[in-house]
């Protein structure tokens, strides 16, 4: 069984790549892809590239073409639910499409053709990527970021939320998470690809887990934090739970 590593930029996974045995290179759909294995285990890393389409796109070529078994989404969010913070890692149970609005068609943020307004994540897998997580935070990753404050980073596990747009205003985040906290979906953290791969991999059948480490608050500093601690720290955290993911499965 092979399973797909994502990550939307080159950043989150050149660890991954370096490690990696007997790998080979695949060029397709516009994408490089690279096949080989980590920890016994076969893999296929890939850039989704950024945005729900490039990231849709990616997972039906891995779905496709190299027949993957699951696809697990390494990276980095916005954090925008109450406690999460810059540092801390976020494992999600669902996804929301934040910018999807078909009403009053349908229910404001479903995506027509499916149950209800949450692209549910599978339980199993997200279990192993939850654990895996949990490890690197208490074990070699916990040295990898503190707050200013001296608190260590915590795993939270819920509902994120995915768009075509990078949040990089406190208002926007606001006008963003308000609407959906009361309608009951309180989001945890926002990017730009999980909720389109999500949705593919329910299409497909395909196990889909999805770990968001938080590299700003999607406020008006998301600018200024987000190239350096993509470099620093997120890459660290990638590194680390995915290589303590391929050893549970």
């Amino acid at each position: 069984m092979t399973t797909a590593i994502l990550s939307a930029l080159s950043e989150e996974q050149s660890g991954l790549l370096v490690q990696l045995v007997q790998p080979q290179r695949v060029d397709h759909a516009g994408r490089t892809f690279w096949q080989g294995e980590l920890h016994g285990k076969r893999v296929v890393l890939a850039l989704s590239g950024i945005g729900k389409v490039a990231a849709a796109t990616t997972a039906a070529a891995l779905v496709e073409r190299f027949g993957v078994a699951r696809i697990v989404f390494t990276g980095v969010a916005g954090g925008v639910g109450e406690g999460v913070r810059v540092g801390d890692v976020v494992v999600a149970h669902d996804y929301v499409q934040h910018d999807m609005d078909v009403s009053p068609l349908f229910e404001r943020w479903q995506v027509p053709g499916y149950a209800g307004v949450r692209l549910p994540c599978d339980t199993a897998l997200s279990a192993h990527l939850s654990r895996a997580a949990s490890d690197c935070l208490e074990g070699a990753g916990a040295g990898f970021y503190t707050n200013s404050d001296g608190v260590a980073p915590r795993l939270h596990q819920g509902l994120m939320a995915s768009g075509d747009r990078f949040v990089t205003c406190a208002q926007v985040s606001r006008a963003l998470r308000e609407p959906l906290l009361a309608a009951g979906h309180d989001v945890l953290a926002v990017e730009m690809e999980g909720a389109a791969v999500a949705q593919v991999c329910l299409d497909y059948g395909v196990p889909f887990a999805a770990v968001r480490t938080i590299s700003d608050r999607a406020d008006d500093d998301a600018h200024v934090d987000f190239p350096a601690f993509i470099q620093t720290v997120a890459s660290r955290y990638a590194d680390h739970i995915v290589h303590h993911l391929l050893k549970t499965l």
